[in-house]
């Protein structure tokens, strides 16, 4: 399996991949836990930024990010239900989600034509497939059974696979940002509160030994 680099305060890979998300993933995916108003902020985007690259549709600025799929629809389509997405890489973490979205390849044997590496006969598309190109498993025999141990490009997409794996960690890192928003101000306050409780801690050091002078004085 391979890692993926998040750095969810790289603000422009962050909006790339909202902007990705926005376009291929959340016709059937919605982020329920975030609202668009919250992205605005934390991206910087003015409303008609937000507008242009994110927010489709009827939906307003304050309201949480769902899918415009109806259960009902999805399950008729899938089988199942798209799962929300707000916490997908906490739940499954950053590498998992990576490697589920460049593990796709052929397999006519599945209702979309796909299969998955990582979660094998899931129920979903190639949507990035325009993007990727198309892969075919690498089959071996595994304990005298066929067994898919890798997949190779076939035929190539609108992304060579360097720009695809950017495009990849780009929606990676704004599902790492949707789980946790809360990071990009905790963590930058964090090495304030540790410098002050190092500067508190001096002090209170230097504060002891001036009271422990002044009694060891007296003592003798």
């Amino acid at each position: 399996m391979e890692t993926v680099e998040v750095d969810i305060f790289d603000r422009e890979s962050v909006r790339r991949g909202a902007g990705l998300f926005a376009n291929y993933c959340l016709g059937c995916h919605g982020i329920k836990q975030m609202r668009y108003s919250r992205i605005a902020k934390d991206l910087h985007l003015d409303q008609e930024a937000l507008r242009r690259e994110f927010l489709f549709g009827q939906a307003k600025v304050y309201d949480p990010i769902r899918t415009a799929m109806a259960p009902a629809v999805a399950e008729a389509a899938f089988g199942v239900v798209p799962p929300d997405l707000s916490l997908i890489v906490r739940a499954r973490g950053a590498n998992w989600v990576y490697n589920y979205l460049k593990g796709f390849y052929l397999d006519p044997k599945r209702p979309f034509g796909v299969n998955n590496m990582v979660a094998p006969n899931v129920a979903m598309p190639n949507v990035l497939w325009k993007f990727q190109g198309i892969q075919v498993p690498v089959v071996k025999m595994v304990a005298g059974v066929p067994t898919v141990v890798d997949v190779r490009l076939s035929e190539p997409g609108k992304m060579s696979p360097q720009e695809f794996r950017g495009a990849v960690t780009d929606i990676v890192n704004f599902l790492a940002y949707v789980a946790e928003p809360a990071k990009l101000e905790r963590l930058p306050l964090g090495k304030y509160v540790l410098a002050f409780l190092i500067i508190l801690t001096v002090l209170l050091y230097k504060l002891k030994k001036e009271y422990w002078k002044d009694i060891s004085t007296g003592d003798s």
